[in-house]
C-alpha cells in the first residue's frame, strides 16, 4: 500500500495521514474506534506485526499470524460504546468486506477493547452470522 493512497480504514485521508503512523509505532490509537480502524487498515495493508502488538497479552496468540488472507475493500462502523480518552473499556462494532477466491463476504462482529498501560487494545470480538 503506497503512503499517498486513501486509507483503507474509510476515514477519507491520505495513508500516510491516517493509520500509517499508527502502524509504525509514531503514535498510539487514542480511542477504540481508532484502534479498530487501524486493525483494519493493518488487515488489508498485510501489517500482521501491528495486528499482534495491539491485540491484549491476556488473549492473543503466542505468535504473530503470517501470510496473506482476503483482499479487504471496506469498513462500516456500526455501533461505539465507550472506548473514548480517559475510559477504560469500550466496544465497535462493525461490518467488513473482503473479497477471497473470486467471492465476496462480510464479517460483522462486535469488538471489545481495553486500556492497558496507558494504551487501547483489543480483547476479543462476537462475531454475527
Amino acid at each position: 500500500m503506497r503512503p499517498d493512497e486513501p486509507c483503507p480504514c474509510g476515514t477519507g485521508d491520505q495513508y500516510q495521514r491516517c493509520c500509517l503512523p499508527l502502524h509504525v509505532g509514531e503514535r498510539h490509537a487514542e480511542t477504540a474506534e481508532e484502534l479498530m480502524r487501524s486493525r483494519y487498515s493493518a488487515y488489508a495493508a498485510e501489517r500482521s506485526d501491528y495486528i499482534w502488538a495491539t491485540w491484549h497479552p491476556r488473549t492473543r496468540s503466542a505468535e504473530p499470524v503470517s501470510g496473506s488472507g482476503p483482499e479487504w475493500f471496506g469498513l462500516e462502523i456500526i455501533d461505539v460504546v465507550d472506548g473514548q480518552p480517559g475510559d477504560d473499556t469500550g466496544e465497535v462494532e462493525f461490518r467488513a468486506y473482503y473479497r477471497e477466491n473470486q467471492r465476496t463476504g462480510t464479517l460483522h462482529e462486535r469488538s471489545r477493547f481495553a486500556v492497558r498501560a496507558r494504551r487501547w487494545f483489543y480483547l476479543d470480538g462476537e462475531a454475527f452470522g
